[in-house]
């Protein structure tokens, strides 16, 4: 079996009968050890005191607010305050799914978006375990990775955001690069059938842009199936998603937005209100989700199909949000808790 996405720290985790992901110290350890963490040189001695406790020897030890409040640095006390309200939030749960679910059902608001992503990431890892087909797997990076989007020779490309501003940089570091060569994009490999497998040696680099052009496009399929993989293992509920074009649909039973523009713009189409169309140039994917068994969703939902929109920001970036996948779906079993 390939591995990939090493770096989101999946073999660090034990497993439970039902296939959940369960917290170990050494996940803790290595939390703890990311660059984020690591207090700075000039740190307090109370600072570098607690990170070398928690690091060393005892990751699960409680950490009072007193204790953070003795940190000297407004930033570190901050930090560390976010830290360890998320470690206590995964040590408290049955299983880090269980943990994701209950953040993305209304508790994540004191959670900082970056460990939103990490914890995507690793759950969508086990969710994907034994996955093969690189393009549902570059696809699934959107669930934890903000994408730049370039249009180029009639081409709808993603890259990760991070790796091309890196790229950006070392053109401005290069005068003459950046007259003689196009967009920065072109110069990472952009994932295709006869490259596809080298995917595996390089999904932790994420540099490999994603073809997200027509609806029928392996990306595009890509994003469905890992996102039907996703609701099955969170929600245990399946559904099918397909690609479409466009919403052949007058009578809305429901959207689901996938990002923030997505939402806003739905929203404005849901209550009836205008759109700027440079605005609806900004979607750029679209799904319809079915439920398998109608008795899942909401009754005045039932046989009808759910849309799922797609869209990029005014910068050109797509910063898709998963748990409006597992938050906002029509599931009967929402309202009636509701």
């Amino acid at each position: 079996m390939k591995d990939f996405w090493i770096s989101s720290g999946h073999h660090l985790l034990d497993r439970d009968q039902a296939g959940r992901l369960i917290v170990t110290d050494t996940f803790l350890k290595a939390y703890f050890a990311r660059p984020e963490l690591m207090p700075p040189e000039e740190a307090c001695e109370a600072e570098l005191r607690l990170h070398h406790e928690l690091l060393a020897h005892d990751p699960r030890r409680p950490v009072g607010q007193d204790e953070i409040a003795a940190l000297n640095d407004a930033d570190a006390r901050e930090n560390w305050a976010f830290m360890i309200a998320f470690r206590d939030r995964l040590l408290a749960a049955p299983s880090i799914e269980a943990a994701y679910l209950e953040l993305a059902r209304g508790s994540a608001a004191d959670t900082p978006p970056l460990f939103m992503n990490q914890l995507a990431q690793v759950v969508l890892r086990n969710v994907l375990d034994g996955e093969d087909d690189p393009f549902v797997l570059r696809a699934a990076e959107l669930f934890y990775r903000t994408q730049r989007v370039t249009f180029h020779e009639g081409a709808l490309l993603l890259a990760d955001a991070e790796t091309i501003e890196v790229h950006e940089q070392n053109r401005h570091a290069s005068p003459l690069l950046g007259m003689l060569g196009g967009p920065a994009v072109t110069e990472l490999a952009i994932l295709e059938d006869k490259n596809a497998d080298s995917y595996f040696g390089r999904s932790d680099a994420f540099d490999m842009v994603l073809s997200l052009s027509a609806a029928d496009s392996p990306a595009r399929r890509g994003l469905a199936a890992a996102m039907e993989a996703w609701i099955r293992h969170l929600l245990a509920v399946e559904v099918t998603i397909e690609p479409v074009e466009q919403i052949e649909d007058d009578d809305w039973a429901w959207f689901v937005g996938l990002d923030a523009e997505a939402t806003r713009i739905g929203n404005a189409l849901w209550t009836g209100k205008d759109v700027d169309p440079e605005a609806m140039e900004n979607v750029l994917a679209l799904f319809r989700l079915t439920f398998s068994d109608t008795a899942e969703a909401r009754p005045d939902v039932g046989a009808r199909p759910v849309w799922l929109i797609m869209a990029m920001t005014p910068d050109r970036t797509i910063r898709m949000k998963p748990q409006n996948l597992v938050a906002g779906l029509p599931l009967r079993t929402m309202a009636a808790a509701n």
